[in-house]
C-alpha cells in the first residue's frame, strides 16, 4: 500500500474478539487508504497475539502489528508507540473495542481538506448499563449540532469543558509532530488529558456532525484515574489562563462524572461503595471548589459534598434522594437563620462540625409529616422461626418529627403489583427518636399471605406509620446487596403448590423490598416450564399473532383515522336535528371562555335548546347537569352530525367536515399578537394539500367573532374570511370583566369573589396571576420550566402576594415547592376569566390574555426575557414594546422592581393600558354573550318567546 491517507491505532485490552471488530471496522472503511495499527503489550495474552496475528495475515498492507516493549505498561505508552510508527496524513487513535462507523474516515478527511483544519472531530456514543445498549452523551446534541469551522478551541468551550475528544477525533500527523502530542504515560486514563492538550495546540478545528466512533466502554472502575487525569486538565487550563474553562469544567465534572456515579450505588457491594467513597475522599480533596460547588442544584451539591467526604452512609442516602427529588432522606434541620440544611457527620474524633449543606430551595420545610415521602431505610432482612424479619428507620427531619410522647403505631403492608389485593401485618417494635422512628417487625408470610398464584406473583412492601391521627406511608429502601438469595419462605398459593411454592424477597430496580413467588420443587418448576411451551410453541404463536391481528383491527375502529371517513360519508347523512347544539371549549380541555359564557346566557334565556358539551379525558369541572360526551368517540361524532350549530374557541377536528344544515360558530380564542394562519411562516412552508386542509377548516365558519378592527386585519385576514361571516360584537366571555370593573367602580374590590375562599387566599394578600403563553411546538403536552422563578418570587414578595400560575393550556408548569398560600397552580382551573376577576395584576409575556385583562383596568407586567428571538421566530403584527398596556421588563430583577412600585407603576400606565383596551377591545362593551345569542339564534329567540306568551 502506497502512504495512507490514515493511520488507525488500535490498542488491545479488551479481548480478542474486542480487537478483531475494531480492527474490521477500520479495513472495511468505504475509504480504502487507512490502514489500523494494532498495538499490543510485551506480556499480551496468547489469544489476544494470536488473533492478531491472523488479521495481519488475511488482510496484508492494511494491518500492521506492533509489540511494545517492556517499559510500555500502559494505555497511553502503547498509544504512543501507535503515533511514532503511523505513516497516513492523518492518524486517529481507536480505545479498546470501540469500532468506526462505515463512512467515519472519509467523513473526517473530506471536512480536513475542506477546511484545512489540523483536528477533526465527531460524535460517538457509549456503551451503557450492561453494555447492550449505547447512547450518546446529551451534551454532544449542542456541539456537534451543525458542522462548523473554529479558528480557536476557546470557541467551543465543550471540547474542553467535556471529555468531548476522548475519541472519535483524527489529527494531521505534521500537526502532531511539530507539537510533540504524545499521550501522558504516567495517567491510567490518559485520553481525558490528551484530547484537550491536541485541541489548544490545534491552529484550526472541524466540528461534523457524523457519528464516528461507537462502543466505547465507560468504565468507572478507575476513579482516581479520572480525577487525576480531570485535575491534569484543569491544571493546563488554569496554566494558559482560561480560569473560566476551568470552572466551567469542575462544574461538568460534577454533573456527568460524579452525580451519576452516586446514582448508581444502591446497586453496588457495600465493599465496592466503600471503595468508591475511599478514592473519591482522595482524588477529591483539592478538586470541585466550594465556589462551584455552590452553583449545583441542592442534591446534586450534597452528593458531591458526601462523595469528597468519604462518607458511604451518606451518599446512599444522597442518591435515594437523587432518584426521588421529592423525598427527604436525612434528618433535615432549621437553623436559626431559617435555612435548611442537610446534617454532615464529622469527619474524626476533635474535628469541628460542619454546620451542614444548605437544601432550603428543595421545599421540604413547608411540608409536615403526613405530608412528606419520607426515606424508610430497610437495615435488615432475613428469616427467623420461619418469619420474615424486617427491621427499618423512618428518616424525620426536625420541623416534622412529631412531638415526645405521642403514640406511635405501625402496619407493614405487601400490596400486589396491579393494586388489586393488599395484606397487611402489624409492626410490634416501633420507637421514635428525635431524628427517626425505627420499626422491627416479623411477618408470618406462609399462613398470612395467601395469593391465588397467578398473574399475582409480585407484590410490594409499604409500611403505614400514624403519629397523633397523621399517617405517613412509604415503600422500603434497600440496598441490592442487603438480601441473602438464602433467605425464602414457603408460600401456600390457592391454585396450589404448583402455582408457586416459594416467597423470595428481592430489592427492584427502583431499589424497594418487593416478594415474589417461585417454583422450586421438581413439580412446580416442571408445570412452569410445561405453561411456557404451550404458550411459546408454534400453534401458540400463531394464536398469539391472530389475537394481535384482531386486537389491532379493533384498535383501527377505534381510531380517528376510521372515525373520520365513517363521519363523512355516513353519519352526515342523518337528519339535522333541530335546536341541537354541540359546544367545545379548547378542544374539549376546559368549560370556559366564550362558548362557556354562551351557554349561560342560552341557559339564561329559557331557548329551547339540546346542549351538549365535549371534554377530552375528563368531565370533571363540567356542570353536573351539562350532557356530555367525549370528543373523538361515537356520541360525539353523532352530536356533531346531527347539530344544527357548533360552537367553539378554536377548532372542531379538521377532518370532520361540516353539512350545509350546520352553522358553525367561531368566537376564537383573543386578539393577536404573534402572526397566525396563513401569515405563519410555519404554514407558509407547508405543501399545498396542508395549506389546502387549513383553508378547507377554516371554510366551514360561518360566524367569527372580532373584538376591533385590528381582528379584521389581522385573524380575519389570516384565515382569509369574507367580512360577511365577522361578527362585531366583542367576546362573550369578556362580560364578566367589564361587569367587574363597573363593580369595582360602583363597590369596590371587596369582598373578594368566593374563589378566593376556595383558593385558600387570605384578604390581607394581593392575587397576582402570571399566565405565560405557548413557547413549544407540536407534539404532546410537555412539562416545562416556566421563565419566571417562581421560588424567587415567593420569597421576595410571599408576605404580600399570592401568586397564581396558570400554564397554557397546551402545557404543564413544574413548580417547585414554597412556602404555603404563596405560589398556586391554577392551571386545571377551567375558565381562566374567573382567575382574571380575582387577579389584582397580571404579569404575562405575549399571550392575548393581555388583550382581555386590560378591560378590568388594573396592572399589567409584560415579563419577556426573550422578546426579540420570539418576535424573530413567530412573527409578530405590532411591536409590543411601542404599544404595551404596562412596563415590558426582560430580566426578573426589573420586574421584582416594578412589582415593588407597583401603585406608581398602574398611574403611570393608565392612559397607556386605555389605549390598549381601545384599540383592542372596541367592540367589548359588556352585553357580546347577548348580541351573539340574537344574532345566532334568533329564530330559535321567536319561538321561545311566542311560546311564553301563550
Amino acid at each position: 500500500m502506497s502512504t495512507p491517507e490514515f493511520s488507525c491505532v488500535v490498542t488491545g485490552g479488551a479481548g480478542a474478539a474486542a480487537l478483531r471488530a475494531s480492527v474490521d471496522s477500520v479495513t472495511g472503511q468505504s475509504m480504502r487508504a487507512t490502514e489500523a495499527l494494532v498495538v499490543l503489550p510485551a506480556d499480551c495474552d496468547p489469544a489476544t497475539r494470536a488473533a492478531a496475528g491472523r488479521l495481519v495475515t488475511d488482510r496484508p498492507g492494511r494491518v500492521r502489528l506492533l509489540l511494545a516493549d517492556g517499559t510500555a505498561t500502559t494505555t497511553g505508552a502503547l498509544r504512543n508507540t501507535g503515533l511514532e510508527a503511523a505513516r497516513g496524513r492523518h492518524v486517529l487513535v481507536l480505545g479498546p473495542g470501540e469500532r468506526l462507523q462505515l463512512h467515519a474516515c472519509r467523513n473526517l478527511w473530506e471536512a480536513a481538506e475542506r477546511t484545512g483544519a489540523d483536528l477533526v472531530a465527531g460524535r460517538w456514543s457509549r456503551l451503557t448499563g450492561e453494555g447492550t445498549k449505547e447512547r450518546e452523551p446529551s451534551w454532544q446534541q449542542q456541539l456537534f449540532a451543525r458542522s462548523r469551522t473554529l479558528a480557536r478551541f476557546t470557541d467551543a468551550p465543550e471540547l474542553t469543558v467535556r471529555d468531548a475528544l476522548v475519541t472519535g477525533f483524527c489529527l494531521r500527523r505534521e500537526a502532531l509532530e511539530r507539537h510533540g502530542l504524545r499521550y501522558a504515560e504516567e495517567l491510567s486514563r490518559s485520553e481525558i488529558l490528551f484530547g484537550p492538550l491536541a485541541a489548544a495546540a490545534a491552529g484550526r478545528i472541524a466540528l461534523v456532525r457524523r457519528l464516528v466512533v461507537t462502543g466505547r466502554a465507560e468504565s468507572d472502575q478507575d476513579l482516581t484515574g479520572v480525577l487525576r487525569a480531570h485535575r491534569s486538565v484543569c491544571n493546563a487550563l488554569v496554566a494558559q489562563g482560561l480560569h473560566d474553562l476551568c470552572e466551567q469544567r469542575e462544574r461538568a465534572f460534577a454533573t456527568d462524572r460524579l452525580v451519576p456515579l452516586v446514582r448508581t450505588f444502591p446497586r453496588l457491594p457495600a465493599a465496592e461503595r466503600e471503595r468508591i467513597v475511599s478514592a473519591a475522599a482522595r482524588g477529591l480533596a483539592d478538586s470541585v471548589p466550594d465556589a462551584v460547588r455552590e452553583t449545583l442544584p441542592p442534591l446534586e451539591r450534597v452528593a458531591v459534598h458526601l462523595l469528597a467526604r468519604g462518607d458511604a452512609d451518606g451518599v446512599l442516602a444522597a442518591s435515594y434522594a437523587l432518584h426521588r427529588p421529592a423525598a427527604v432522606a436525612a434528618p433535615l434541620v432549621t437553623g436559626d437563620d431559617g435555612r435548611v440544611r442537610w446534617p454532615v457527620p464529622p469527619t474524626g474524633t476533635g474535628v469541628e462540625p460542619s454546620p451542614g449543606i444548605d437544601v432550603t430551595e428543595l421545599g421540604h420545610q413547608y411540608r409536615g409529616f403526613g405530608e412528606l415521602r419520607l426515606m424508610n431505610r430497610l437495615t435488615r432482612c432475613a428469616s427467623e422461626d420461619g418469619r420474615l424479619l424486617l427491621e427499618g428507620h423512618l428518616v424525620l427531619p426536625a420541623h416534622a418529627a412529631p412531638d415526645p410522647g405521642t403514640p406511635l403505631t405501625a402496619e407493614l403492608e405487601f400490596r400486589v403489583r396491579d393494586g388489586a389485593r393488599a395484606f397487611r401485618f402489624p409492626v410490634t417494635g416501633v420507637r421514635g427518636e428525635a431524628t427517626a422512628i425505627h420499626w422491627r417487625t416479623h411477618a408470618d408470610l406462609t399462613r398470612v399471605l395467601r395469593p391465588l398464584g397467578a398473574r399475582d406473583t409480585v407484590w410490594d412492601a409499604r409500611l403505614f406509620v400514624e403519629a397523633g391521627g397523621t399517617r405517613s406511608v412509604s415503600d422500603l429502601f434497600a440496598a441490592h446487596d442487603l438480601l441473602d438469595r438464602a433467605d425464602r419462605f414457603t408460600a401456600r398459593p390457592r391454585l396450589g403448590r404448583l402455582a408457586g411454592d416459594t416467597w423470595e424477597p428481592y430489592v427492584t430496580l427502583r431499589n424497594h423490598l418487593a416478594l415474589r413467588l417461585v417454583p422450586t420443587n421438581r413439580p412446580a418448576r416442571a408445570l412452569r416450564r410445561l405453561v411456557h411451551y404451550a404458550t411459546h410453541f408454534r400453534p401458540a404463536r400463531k394464536a398469539q399473532l391472530v389475537l394481535k391481528a384482531l386486537r389491532r383491527r379493533r384498535d383501527r375502529w377505534r381510531s380517528r383515522a376510521f372515525k373520520a371517513p365513517a363521519y363523512n360519508t355516513w353519519l352526515c347523512r342523518l337528519p339535522v336535528r333541530r335546536g341541537s347544539v354541540v359546544f367545545e371549549s379548547h378542544m374539549g380541555k376546559c368549560y370556559g371562555d366564550s362558548p362557556r359564557a354562551l351557554y349561560e346566557e342560552v341557559r339564561r334565556q329559557g331557548l329551547r335548546l339540546h346542549c351538549v358539551w365535549s371534554y377530552e379525558s375528563s368531565p370533571q369541572g363540567f356542570p353536573a347537569d351539562a350532557r356530555l360526551v367525549r370528543r373523538w368517540s361515537w356520541r360525539y361524532l353523532w352530536a356533531l352530525a346531527r347539530a344544527e350549530y357548533w360552537v367553539d374557541n378554536q377548532g372542531f377536528p379538521q377532518n370532520l367536515r361540516k353539512r350545509p344544515g350546520t352553522t358553525y360558530l367561531q368566537t376564537w380564542h383573543g386578539s393577536a399578537y404573534k402572526r397566525m394562519g396563513f401569515d405563519e411562516t410555519r404554514v407558509r412552508m407547508q405543501n399545498a394539500p396542508q395549506r389546502r386542509r387549513l383553508q378547507e377548516a377554516v371554510r366551514r365558519f360561518d360566524h367569527f367573532l372580532v373584538r376591533s378592527a385590528h381582528d379584521v386585519h389581522t385573524l380575519a385576514r389570516a384565515y382569509r374570511l369574507p367580512a360577511d361571516r365577522l361578527l362585531a360584537t366583542g367576546y362573550p366571555r369578556n362580560d364578566a370583566l367589564l361587569a367587574a370593573r363597573a363593580r369595582d367602580e360602583s363597590e369596590g374590590r371587596l369582598p373578594r369573589p368566593a374563589l378566593a375562599a376556595a383558593l385558600g387566599i387570605p384578604d390581607h394578600k394581593k392575587v397576582v396571576l402570571y399566565a405565560p403563553t405557548f413557547r413549544g411546538g407540536p407534539g404532546k403536552r410537555k412539562r416545562r420550566r416556566l421563565p419566571l422563578d417562581v421560588a424567587r418570587f415567593a420569597e421576595r414578595f410571599g408576605d404580600e402576594y399570592t401568586l397564581l400560575v396558570r400554564a397554557h393550556y397546551l402545557e404543564a408548569a413544574r413548580l417547585p415547592v414554597c412556602p404555603p398560600g404563596t405560589v398556586l397552580d391554577v392551571s386545571a382551573h377551567h375558565d381562566v376569566t374567573e382567575l382574571l376577576t380575582l387577579a389584582d395584576a397580571l404579569i404575562t409575556d405575549y399571550s392575548s390574555i393581555m388583550f382581555d385583562y386590560v378591560l378590568l383596568d388594573r396592572p399589567v407586567v409584560l415579563f419577556a426575557p426573550d422578546l426579540d428571538a420570539y418576535a424573530a421566530a413567530r412573527g409578530s403584527y405590532f411591536d409590543l414594546r411601542e404599544k404595551a398596556p404596562g412596563p415590558l421588563v426582560e430580566t426578573e430583577e426589573e420586574l421584582f422592581a416594578v412589582l415593588g412600585r407597583l401603585k406608581a407603576t398602574d398611574i403611570e400606565f393608565r392612559q397607556a393600558r386605555a389605549a390598549f383596551a381601545e384599540e383592542f377591545g372596541h367592540h367589548d362593551k359588556g352585553d357580546a354573550a347577548r348580541a351573539v345569542v340574537a344574532a345566532v339564534f334568533a329564530r330559535h329567540l321567536s319561538r321561545t318567546s311566542r311560546e311564553a306568551g301563550r
